[in-house]
């Protein structure tokens, strides 16, 4: 059942106050925090403010971004497992990194991803040099990467970004927004700063969610 129809059969008293713990908040505001954390819950992508607002029947982004700030207020307060980030553009309810060692033992948890160093690598170079041709990142890399993109390729990571116009149009490589949820970066503007006088490092997503298999 999807959000949409779940939220569908959920009505909407304008004033009417629920049992929850003290919260600075005004009572008023309960009723579209918990629509909207419902829509967040049952939500297996990011959703943008927008999204979250039409669900939740909010009149803009913004009252939207407002609860979010109280929902995690809330979650923080009351030492909940669960976080809102915004990620890949959106927003999602996720349990706080620090459980993630206690999660893997249970087989219903998704594997990590898993990359090698070279994939790593490449991968890494995509990201900061998109869209790029595949000559590009060998340049770079000093390798041949034809089978790594191939595995990004498979793994949701990359994904082609068009041609270029340069004589046989080369196809062009780009991150994908399952990279943005992975590695948890609301948009390319987070990727971390570069040192200009450095090369590409490895280290640039080593405080992110992926498991980088030595």
């Amino acid at each position: 059942m999807s959000v949409e129809t779940v939220l569908a059969k959920t009505e909407t008293p304008s004033t009417v106050p629920i049992d929850m713990p003290p919260m600075d908040m005004p009572v008023i505001e309960l009723q579209p925090m918990a629509l909207l954390e419902a829509a967040l819950f049952l939500a297996k992508e990011p959703y943008s403010s927008r999204k979250l607002s039409q669900l939740a029947g909010l009149p803009e982004g913004t009252k939207t971004r407002q609860l979010i700030r109280e929902l995690n207020k809330w979650y923080d307060q009351d030492q909940s497992a669960f976080c809102i980030v915004e990620v890949a553009e959106g927003f999602q309810l996720r349990t706080r990194p620090e459980f993630a060692s206690w999660l893997v033992r249970m087989q219903e948890v998704p594997s990590a991803v898993r990359l090698s160093n070279p994939a790593m690598e490449t991968l890494t170079v995509i990201a900061y040099q998109q869209p790029v041709l595949r000559a590009e990142v060998e340049r770079i890399r000093g390798v041949q990467c034809g089978d790594l993109i191939r595995q990004l390729l498979d793994q949701g990571l990359v994904k082609t970004a068009g041609r270029s116009k340069e004589l046989g149009r080369p196809i062009l490589y780009g991150t994908t927004q399952k990279f943005l949820r992975v590695f948890g970066l609301g948009g390319l503007d987070d990727l971390p700063a570069l040192d200009p006088s450095s090369s590409l490092p490895l280290e640039v997503f080593s405080d992110t969610g992926c498991f980088v298999k030595k």
